[in-house]
């Protein structure tokens, strides 16, 4: 919801002509223009300083108040047009806290200077000249310059941006204006100082706070705020509800909403407008529920939630057996004051579990507890924290990009960690989490990534892949350069710049004539693998103050420096020419515009338009190549693009599940899915082979809809390449052979086949498995078989979000299937509001979660299940009782055959949830089949000793310790992570664990590398139940038949040693 608009400067310089008095001094000013710009969830001090005309306001919240005015101070000026300033304090420690502005200005009333107007002195033989540039250094032609309470135009930039004003003096301080179309106008004053001076007009508009969603019951008040800063101050608010504008009148609003007496058909989503000269900008939405009299906010029968029991638990040959153990839905409930005209509820209750009951569930052999959800009701709310964890490692090679400097916006908040790491906790209210990542040796391009999170508080797992830069050349400053744009083998190049001859400077200014070392680094959108690495997500702000998407055809970046120095060097202007025959979508070759990145909101900046050329004479021939010229001075760090606004959108629905069944009650949460359009399917006149936008989205309980390109005439015009992963793990989408069935796909026929299903391994089965391509169809009016999905229109974005499970959707499902968790108290770690507080609970605190695995080495011709049961240990009141259950297959090394591993979760020792008293857990660790341990750790073995009590080693065929309470290392072959979100902290302790390390990352199994304890596995004997099962059917006639099979091997043993060393002696004489 943010905007990048260029900042216009108008710079004034004052001229003297024959006759004019040399003692007079050139005048400089400059003056700021602006385009629309929205920052999202990046306040700054100055934001506060927010007043509001009293026609659009009904009330203001006022924590703090400001201090009597001061005195006035001087005039500006002895004569003529002057003004004089006072200020006044906020005595709140926070000093931004009271809303309205320190200074106030008043004209003074002075005698008017000699041979000066009412307004503007007039000097006939004095000239002020000036120039209109972006705030990238564009130049900008045809913006009006008048001067201030003059009515009419007194000039006009010519084709450079540059202007002149005859007969302004310059001691009178004149104010002068620029107004140009898509731009909000600006001043600056007129500057007798001899120099030229840069007056920053800042017109950006910023939304620093957006209406929140609310629950209110029949009768009930509620408030919705909306705030905006600006400069100048956005003065007018609109208020939508459900897309319709609200009456100002009937209702009085201004910054705020005040719905008084809600009535049930005012329930459903709000959303406001902030204005100011340079246009709107539009706030997030809000949903208000209203419920009717006496109509629950909380059911207290809890909803259907099932969990998948042991394998073992089930009727034989009847497949895995589920338990409904209850689900509180996470709805908010009516806030006690909610009738309060305030923006914020003075407390926050939503629906969460109130009582648990225990219960047992009889399986073959033994009985497992558990503790499912009896009544609910209003508690108070858990705040949601939202959580971004990943890596940052080189597109080219994979090597993490080491202490790269992080901002958020502009502020910096840390670097990365030695592999690349890092954390970022997402600021509340934040709308767009908009990050860069800066390598510090200057060899990779920064990273400006738009990272998509959760807002229930969930943790997202991404990998950021920076592109190096390229090899520099050498350019003489003095010549014209040509520089290619787009390197591809077999390929022509897409463009190239031009750097004329003679337009390198300083930074201050002065020209420099001597060598460049240029570095052009160009995403080219033809390599489908530069997609990964291409910065933002290609959007942009519209003339309605909402996000657009942009369709790129490449992305440039130009690093200029003196050789062998850290000095940048700026150019221009620059011509960019863009081959016309690399264009072949209709209408793209008039709609291409050349734009830059704002590094702060992630958004695209438009910075000029292109104009065909010829590449020689005026006559154009067929054989003639055509060119599309823009123009951009290059002043700043900025990266470029070609893009061209795409109208035709609409939304994918994407589902992902833990395992190739699709159960709907097993949808997993937190996957990243990304979608990139391709141009288009071969046989289109688009480009064959190129990606033209990406985005990507989060899966929540609904799966994910994600915006992309379509076209309701050819289904083929545009198509999608989705992919979706958690962690580190890619996963697997619905298989399409050997033809797309609509129930394992998910999409009903016909649309199934006009959309045209097909996984990536579709014509190479030895291809990866790790996504699907899809003809982009729009879904036709009127047609049944395609309104419910996947592919909706851009304006039911609300149907795609609420679509049930039974709807049409694509489908992924995770890899690594073979593993199995069983919480005694059940709890949903994509939802951390579904945390129950109990002792049993396998994680006791809900604001921070220790995630802790143990690595089993298995010396076996196979892959083995290997089983974690963790009880209470040394606590008084859980001593014995279960906590939980983990089943992990082991993963083959594949540098050594014949050897496998396992990362096997066990419940931490620590405090439970009381924070009382800790309890060491009681882990046994036990593969599945005919095993023996044969291994432990030293120093794990040692750290056990010493830290009774030990556990009885008694059984061979399993492993079992009172849990650590010290985070040991991967030394112990134990890994640790504390994180304040379940699944991040699991997944990169999972990571560290494959690699056996403490700080490393791996999802290739090294089996030698930091383990606890070692097995020996071999097959049973045909029809023979494994061990595994003996143990869960009958433990004590299985621990028999262990001692009888050792006892009988030893005494084998024993009978065949003395006959071999004979046979040895006799053969050794």
């Amino acid at each position: 919801m943010a905007s990048l608009l260029p900042l216009l400067c108008l710079c004034v310089v004052a001229a003297h002509l024959a006759g004019a008095r040399p003692t007079e001094e050139p005048t400089a000013t400059a003056l700021g223009l602006e385009r629309r710009s929205v920052y999202p969830g990046q306040p700054s001090p100055a934001l506060e300083d927010w007043e509001e005309a009293s026609e659009w306001t009904s009330w203001f919240n006022v924590d703090a108040s400001w201090g009597a005015w001061g005195p006035w101070g001087p005039c500006s000026g002895s004569c003529g047009p002057s003004r004089r300033l006072r200020r006044r304090h906020c005595p709140s420690p926070a000093g931004d806290a009271c809303p309205g502005r320190p200074l106030e200005a008043q004209r003074c009333v002075r005698p008017r200077c000699p041979g000066c107007g009412l307004d503007t002195c007039e000097c006939p033989d004095h000239i002020l000249l000036g120039s209109v540039v972006t705030r990238s250094g564009q130049p900008l032609p045809g913006a009006r310059i008048s001067l201030r309470d003059q009515p009419g135009t007194v000039a006009t930039s010519d084709a450079h941006g540059t202007f002149r004003v005859l007969g302004v003096c310059a001691d009178s301080h004149a104010n002068i204006r620029a107004q140009m179309d898509g731009f909000s106008a600006g001043e600056a004053q007129a500057q007798a100082n001899g120099s030229i001076s840069v007056v920053t007009i800042i017109l950006d508009k910023y939304l620093v706070k957006h209406p929140e969603s609310r629950v209110r019951e029949a009768g009930q008040n509620v408030t919705f705020c909306c705030k905006a800063s600006g400069t100048p101050m956005p003065k007018k608010y609109s208020w939508f509800h459900n897309g319709t504008l609200l009456d100002r009148r009937a209702h009085r609003y201004g910054a705020h909403l005040e719905l008084q007496g809600l009535h049930p058909d005012q329930a459903g989503i709000y959303h406001c407008k902030a204005w100011n000269e340079a246009g709107a900008v539009r706030s997030g939405t809000a949903w208000l529920t209203v419920l009717a009299p006496g109509q629950p906010s909380c059911d207290p029968q809890p909803q259907e939630y099932l969990i998948k029991l042991p394998e073992d638990c089930g009727q034989p040959g009847s497949g895995p057996a589920y338990l409904d153990v209850g689900l509180c839905p996470n709805t908010h409930c009516p806030s006690l004051a909610g009738s309060g005209p305030r923006c914020g509820d003075t407390s926050s209750r939503c629906c969460s579990v109130r009582r648990l009951e225990r219960r047992e569930i009889h399986c073959p052999g033994y009985v497992l507890p558990v503790k499912v959800v009896a009544e609910c009701g209003c508690q108070k709310c858990l705040p949601p924290r939202g959580l971004v964890r990943g890596r940052v490692v080189a597109a080219d090679s994979g090597e993490p990009l080491r202490f790269a400097r992080i901002l958020l916006g502009q502020e910096p908040i840390g670097f990365t960690a030695y592999q690349g790491d890092f954390t970022i906790e997402v600021p509340p209210s934040t709308q767009r989490l908009v990050v860069t990542f800066v390598d510090p040796s200057g060899e990779f391009m920064d990273a400006v990534r738009v990272l998509p999170f959760d807002p229930r508080g969930a943790g997202v797992y991404h990998e950021v892949k920076a592109m190096r830069k390229k090899a520099p050349v050498i350019l003489d400053a003095s010549q014209s350069n040509t520089i290619p744009l787009g390197e591809l083998e077999d390929e022509a190049p897409l463009g190239e710049l031009v750097l004329p001859s003679g337009a390198f400077h300083r930074a201050d200014g002065k020209p420099y004539s001597g060598p460049v070392e240029a570095r052009v680094t160009f995403v080219d959108p033809r390599d489908l693998t530069s997609a990964a690495s291409a910065p933002s997500d290609l959007r942009f702000m519209d003339s309605d103050g909402e996000l657009a998407p942009l369709r790129t055809y490449g992305m440039f970046s130009v690093d200029l420096r003196a050789p062998g120095s850290a000095e940048q060097l700026q150019v221009g202007p620059v011509t960019v020419r863009v081959a016309a025959s690399q264009m072949h979508m209709p209408g793209h070759v008039e709609a291409l515009k050349l734009w830059s990145l704002n590094p702060e909101t992630g958004l695209w900046e438009e910075e000029s338009s292109f104009r065909r050329e010829g590449s020689s004479g005026t006559r154009v021939r067929r054989e003639e190549r055509i060119f599309l010229v823009g123009n951009v001075e290059i002043r700043e760090r900025r990266l470029f693009n070609l893009d061209v606004p795409e109208r035709r959108r609409c939304f994918v629905k994407v589902r992902a599940y833990a395992n190739d069944k699709f159960n709907p009650s097993e949808q997993v949460e937190g996957v990243v899915v990304t979608l990139v359009n391709l141009e288009p399917a071969p046989g289109f006149s688009a480009n064959p082979r190129a990606w033209g936008r990406f985005d990507s989205a989060v899966t929540g309980p609904n799966g994910a809809c994600l915006p992309a390109f379509c076209d309701a005439d050819r289904p083929d015009a545009y198509t999608a390449l989705v992919t979706a992963t958690l962690g580190g793990e890619e996963l697997e989408p619905a298989p399409p052979l050997p033809r797309p069935l609509p129930a394992t796909v998910g999409v009903t026929q016909p649309y199934l086949d006009r959309l045209g299903y097909r996984r990536t391994d579709h014509d190479d089965p030895a291809f990866k498995r790790n996504g699907f391509r899809i003809n982009l169809a729009k879904p036709r009016p009127g047609d049944p078989t395609e309104a419910n999905g996947p592919v909706y229109p851009w304006r039911s974005l609300r149907e795609c979000q609420g679509a049930p499970v039974t709807a049409s959707h694509f489908r992924f499902a995770r890899v690594e299937a073979d593993k199995y968790e069983y919480n005694v108290v059940p709890f949903r770690e994509g939802t951390p509001a579904s945390w129950t507080g109990d002792l049993l609970a396998w994680w006791p605190n809900p604001q921070e979660f220790r995630a802790c695995f143990l690595k089993v080495k298995i010396q076996g011709p196979q892959e083995y299940m290997v089983r974690s049961h963790n009880s209470g240990g040394s606590h008084p009141r859980t001593r014995g009782q279960l906590y939980g259950l983990r089943d992990a297959r082991s993963v083959r090394d594949p540098e050594r055959p014949g050897t496998s591993a396992a990362c096997v979760e066990f419940k931490c020792g620590g405090m439970l949830f009381d924070q009382r008293q800790v309890d060491r857990t009681l882990v046994t660790i036990m593969p599945q089949g005919s095993c023996r341990r044969v291994a432990v750790n030293g120093l794990l073995r040692d750290y056990l000793a010493r830290h009774p009590p030990p556990v009885p080693a008694e059984d061979p065929a399993a492993f079992s310790m009172l849990a650590p309470l010290d985070p040991l290392g991967h030394n112990y072959g134990v890994y640790t992570v504390t994180d304040q979100s379940p699944r991040l902290a699991k997944e990169i302790a999972i990571g560290r664990c494959f690699d056996g390390s403490s700080d490393g990352f791996s999802r290739e199994m090294k089996a030698d590398a930091g383990t606890a304890v070692t097995f020996q596995c071999r097959e049973p004997p045909a029809g023979r139940p494994s061990l595994f099962q003996r143990l869960l059917e009958s433990p004590a006639t299985a621990l028999g038949d262990i001692r009888r099979e050792m006892s009988e091997v030893a005494q084998a043993r024993a009978r065949a040693s003395g006959p071999l060393r004979t046979r040895r002696g006799r053969v050794r004489q």
